[in-house]
């Protein structure tokens, strides 16, 4: 079938052109947002050509076909879809919101997606920054002085380091444009004084301000402040006034209560994270390491199931900006890997033919450290797998916390990722990549599975 044939029989399936609201994707899924979910034909949606795999949720319908495949296909549904938006009976749309609202829309998860959503837009920086300055990296490793204090050096430094030049700026206006704020360049010009130079030269209680304390933490908690007073100030504010009024007391008292609270406050918390991974993840006391590579690793592959390993995010970019590195990131990317192991045990058993097709075409992407064909295609719907991976995940865990690999930028996984080991570890880090896919197989060997009917 033609991607225009997928995408006509797909929209066949999920209820016709009339049950769908809108439809976007993402990097692996084709995502729609449906009148009525009940006349969505969920089985036959899963025995369709180029299917991967399903995901429900309470708000939207997810076809996965993998990276490359669901943009063709998506684009071809948009076509057959066309833009007409079918209205539906008040009353519907008042029970459908009430439905969503009362199950999915819980102040935790808000709070996770928010913060996800802080630094999804910044991730393909973070990609191009960090494959830049892992060429940057592996060239000094390898030529030392004769490449490190060359102009050409540093020119590849300078584009290499300029998300994270700016990350505070960044953050800040993205902050404000997710918590709800009407002047999102606000959030960067607070982001922009937090992170400004000028602080070194400023004394408050006898101790000697310091740019950029608390990172991306500190940004967030005083944008978060920002706009709490922005709403509060357009409550009470004069129309006519509101332009002069609303930012100057949003960003004076942001501001002030940045430097005198909010900044020590995240300095404190990003000081307290990186102590943890310190003394945990990255401890000489390798007993320690081992043990929190593997429940890292371990639980990863959960969290991202429930959503919560949204909430990393800071925390890898607050690693990045004040270590150079993240050694947590090589730690949960195992989880993918071991992913990958399974599915070639599973491949190597099954004898159904389905299912064979979804896990060739699921491993590629799998190798590149995209794993979702994987986990709704093959792993989870078949139970043991998954857990054979979670197990073979916490292996590669302990594996990467022996050798304590780093990652100077985030955004890529699986094999990718090797291009972004710090301290010239690549070696050590494909080694953590082979322990985790042998642990992903041998577990789910192990284990085994019900093979499924044809």
């Amino acid at each position: 079938m033609t991607n225009k044939d997928i995408a006509i029989k797909l929209v066949e399936l999920v209820g016709g052109k009339d049950n769908v609201k809108s439809v976007t994707n993402c990097m692996t899924r084709c995502r729609f947002e449906l009148n009525n979910f009940s006349k969505a034909n969920i089985e036959e949606i899963k025995k369709s050509e180029g299917v991967l795999g399903i995901v429900e949720t309470k708000e939207q319908l997810q076809v996965i076909y993998g990276p490359g495949k669901v943009n063709k296909v998506t684009e071809e549904v948009k076509k057959v879809v066309g833009t007409k938006v079918v209205a539906i009976g008040e009353d519907a749309v008042a029970k459908t919101k009430a439905k969503l609202k009362e199950k999915n829309d819980t102040k935790f998860k808000n709070i996770l997606k928010k913060l996800g959503n802080v630094f999804i837009p910044l991730i393909p920086l973070f990609v191009a920054c960090g494959l830049v300055l892992a060429i940057n990296n592996i060239a000094g490793v390898y030529f030392k002085d004769a490449y490190t204090k060359t102009t050409a050096a540093q020119i590849i430094g300078l584009i290499g380091n300029g998300v994270f030049a700016i990350l505070s700026v960044l953050v800040g206006v993205n902050a404000a444009k997710e918590f709800g704020s009407q002047m999102p360049m606000l959030g960067g010009v607070l982001g922009g004084i937090l992170s400004s130079a000028t602080l070194a030269n400023i004394t408050l209680f006898g101790q000697k301000l310091t740019p950029g304390r608390g990172g991306v933490i500190s940004v967030i908690l005083v944008v978060v402040l920002a706009c709490f007073i922005e709403k509060a100030c357009r409550k009470v504010v004069p129309d006519v006034l509101d332009l002069f009024v609303t930012p100057l007391v949003t960003l004076s008292v942001s501001a002030l209560a940045a430097l005198f609270i909010l900044q020590p406050i995240g300095g404190a918390i990003s000081d307290s994270i990186g102590f943890l991974v310190a003394k945990t993840i990255a401890s000489d006391n390798t007993f320690i390491a081992v043990i929190s590579g593997a429940v890292s690793g371990g639980l990863f592959l959960p969290l991202v199931m429930t959503g919560m390993h949204q909430a990393l995010t800071p925390i890898h970019a607050d690693l990045i900006a004040n270590v150079g590195y993240t050694v947590l990131l090589p730690i949960l990317a195992t989880a993918g890997m071991a992913q990958v192991g399974a599915t070639i045990a599973v491949l190597r058993k099954t004898k159904n033919e389905r299912l064979k097709k979804i896990a060739k075409n699921g491993l590629v992407p799998g190798f590149l450290g995209i794993g979702e064909p994987l986990i709704y295609g093959i792993t989870l719907p078949l139970g043991k797998p998954f857990v054979g991976a979670c197990l073979g995940a916490a292996v590669g865990g302990e594996a990467m916390a022996i050798f304590k690999v780093g990652a100077v930028a985030m955004g890529v996984s699986g094999l990718p990722l090797a291009l972004l080991i710090a301290n010239g570890k690549i070696g050590v880090f494909l080694i953590g990549v082979l322990v985790s896919y042998a642990s992903g197989y041998l577990f789910t060997n192990i284990l085994g599975f019900d093979d499924p009917i044809e």
